[in-house]
């Protein structure tokens, strides 16, 4: 399915499936893999596209092969993006990187957990409730260590790979996460700032319940930042929100949600413990 933001404002309530990509607007395409989505950033058949994120560990060769099915074989993307570190957000970045010999950009806050020197603090299993919550002790907790090959993004804010888009910075959930937004037509990939699943719940992520929410709760190391960062994207008014847990939102429900966790933040997203 093409979705246009700027003439669309609902998207179809349907259950996404690990590996069961599609485009959410033309030039963005999501593969979920799962329990957190990957962008693939770029016009199908263009040479000029980056991956946005690179998923759970061992996800080295579905993603390839989704990118070979959009992009055609042998075109390696500009680039690799991360929104953050955690590990279901870079879990074959190491592979993938190597493999397609390419950069990896995030933001300098995040450098430490990508070359392997600091580790995350966290997981807080006792928070928010849900069975994803209680099994996070048993997630992934050592750093990736993507060595010479990791930059930071420049602090003006551009992404040499992707000049139509802007990093915003959207700190709380991690240190140096980021989010990506383009003005032309005010899509957004939030990464984990905020998402359209109640994550910490292992039954809403198998249905894919859609609802906005805050961050995951059992990795948010700072809930004022994580509540500065909801209002700095709810400002920008997006036109089409694609985070890294969940179905994409666009139009006035998803203008009318983002403003209400922001404004009922600490009622719909801070852990009470």
């Amino acid at each position: 399915m093409v979705f246009n933001p700027l003439h669309d404002t609902h998207l179809p309530m349907t259950s996404l499936k690990s590996g069961d990509g599609h485009e959410v607007i033309s030039d963005v395409y999501c593969l979920p893999d799962r329990i957190v989505n990957v962008y693939l950033v770029g016009a199908p058949g263009s040479r000029e596209w980056v991956l946005i994120d690179a998923g759970m560990p061992g996800s080295e060769e579905r993603i390839r092969h989704a990118a070979e099915e959009r992009f055609g074989a042998d075109t390696p993307p500009r680039a690799i993006v991360l929104t953050h570190g955690h590990f279901d957000h870079v879990g074959a970045a190491v592979e993938l990187a190597e493999h397609w010999d390419v950069p990896v950009y995030a933001h300098a806050r995040e450098l430490p957990y990508l070359t392997g020197r600091e580790s995350y603090p966290g997981p807080w299993t006792d928070v928010g409730g849900g069975l994803i919550s209680r099994l996070a002790r048993f997630f992934p907790d050592q750093p990736v260590d993507l060595g010479e090959r990791v930059r930071s993004l420049p602090e003006d804010g551009s992404i040499p790979p992707l000049p139509e888009w802007q990093w915003v910075p959207t700190p709380g959930h991690t240190p140096g996460h980021v989010s990506l937004f383009r003005p032309a037509d005010r899509a957004l990939i939030a990464g984990d700032a905020f998402v359209t699943v109640q994550q910490e719940s292992l039954y809403k992520v198998f249905t894919q319940h859609r609802e906005l929410s805050g961050p995951p709760r059992y990795f948010t190391v700072d809930w004022d930042a994580a509540r500065a960062s909801v209002g700095r994207l709810a400002a920008l008014g997006p036109s089409v929100a694609m985070t890294g847990h969940g179905m994409a939102m666009a139009g006035d429900e998803l203008n009318q949600r983002l403003n209400d966790l922001y404004l009922r933040f600490d009622e719909l997203a801070v852990p009470r413990h």
